[in-house]
């Protein structure tokens, strides 16, 4: 039977998803007291470690995740990319959250940016198209410079392309296709941030500090958190927090959303996609805020007070891809722990592969260039290398 109000510690939590992010879930849950099951295909997934009940299945397993839901007193996600047969099936058990319409929008690019425009929120152009015909139109309109992205799935640089002419639309479908695409201009840009709100189901709301990031190749590399000043002014990380809360409150989020923005040369913030779920960019949450992003998660869903979700202390964040595993060289991991603040979190991924988050470095700073300078340092140390591309 599904319940309503606030679910307190000693209840069971339900995971979609058993990645790193839902191990974290499950650690800041368990240490409030819940017990907690995860769903997740890989039968050694990260949070398998860490939890009570690990069902090894597909996320299309509309059986296998009613047996979870039965199994809560709330089910909630790692991954937004959940087929809606088996959000339906959870959802008829237990309270889903965030519910089923918010991740039907989140999980399709093409509805996302069509929600996002009509609710009036700044995007870049973009079209939404479903053949070579109408690609190679809106190639020719955003020509010299955009982006091709599968409307569903794909991540971290994956299932996009990056094109010029109308004369790519073939191939670049060929690759991409069949189905809807979503073509989007490229925008000269100052900086990239994120955003995170937490929203219980009776409405309350909590805006965490503006993170400052730096990708490559699409894949997260490092974030700052709060956003240093010389970099974005106050003035403009509150209209991102503003911007932020709204689009929470539209789309009645029960949980966490991320607003990933671009910061275009004229300083104009525009909204590249959302997440409703917790988000790379803000680890950094479990070292300089109050309550971390994975607490709020908690809270959030159990529909508890959101805490205090102001700053502590500047902190960054770098990524440990699948890459310097599969490196000659070997990780340098005793002399970097000697860097002052520097934390180590590993995700326990048995497959390392390129450009697979498996891991963290967090560190701490007077400052948030300070706290960022920290962590890379660390990261030199570790790989025994100078990267160009930090």
């Amino acid at each position: 039977m599904k319940r309503s109000g606030a679910i307190l510690p000693g209840a069971v939590i339900g995971i979609l998803g058993g990645g790193q992010l839902g191990r974290m879930t499950a650690m800041a849950a368990r240490s409030y007291g819940y017990r907690v099951q995860v769903l997740d295909p890989e039968p050694a997934c990260p949070a398998r470690f860490v939890v009570d009940t690990c069902i090894c299945a597909d996320f299309g397993d509309a059986r296998a995740a009613a047996g979870l839901a039965r199994g809560s007193d709330v089910v909630t996600v790692e991954i937004e990319s959940i087929p809606s047969d088996a959000l339906r099936a959870a959802d008829s058990y237990a309270p889903l959250r965030p519910g089923t319409s918010a991740l039907s929008l989140v999980s399709d690019r093409a509805l996302q940016k069509k929600w996002l425009s009509r609710s009036g929120f700044p995007c870049a152009p973009f079209q939404v198209v479903s053949d070579v015909a109408a690609l190679a139109d809106a190639l020719q309109t955003f020509f010299p410079d955009c982006f091709v992205k599968r409307s569903q799935g794909g991540y971290d640089g994956r299932g996009q392309l990056r094109c010029g002419t109308a004369a790519d639309a073939a191939q670049v479908f060929a690759e991409l296709g069949p189905g809807t695409l979503v073509v989007e201009q490229a925008i000269p840009l100052a900086a990239e941030l994120s955003v995170l709100v937490a929203r219980r189901p009776r409405g309350d709301i909590a805006v965490f500090p503006v993170a400052y990031n730096h990708h490559v190749g699409g894949i997260l590399r490092w974030s700052v958190l709060p956003a240093p000043q010389e970099e974005i002014p106050f003035r403009l990380s509150e209209q991102a927090q503003e911007l932020a809360r709204s689009i929470a409150e539209q789309l009645a989020v029960e949980g966490l959303l991320t607003v990933e923005l671009f910061v275009n040369r004229e300083g104009a913030l525009l909204v590249n996609e959302l997440a409703v779920r917790p988000h790379n960019t803000f680890h950094t949450t479990e070292r300089a805020t109050c309550v971390s992003q994975f607490e709020a998660h908690v809270r959030a869903v159990c529909d508890l007070p959101l805490g205090d979700v102001s700053l502590v202390k500047p902190a960054a964040i770098v990524n440990l891809l699948g890459d310097l595993w599969l490196a000659d060289r070997p990780l340098d991991v005793a002399q970097m722990l000697d860097v002052p603040t520097l934390r180590l979190h590993l995700y326990e991924k048995a497959k390392p592969k390129p450009g697979r988050k498996m891991g963290h470095l967090s560190a701490l700073g007077e400052t948030p260039t300070k706290a960022r300078d920290r962590v890379l340092h660390a990261y030199q140390i570790l790989t025994q290398t100078i990267d160009p591309k930090l």
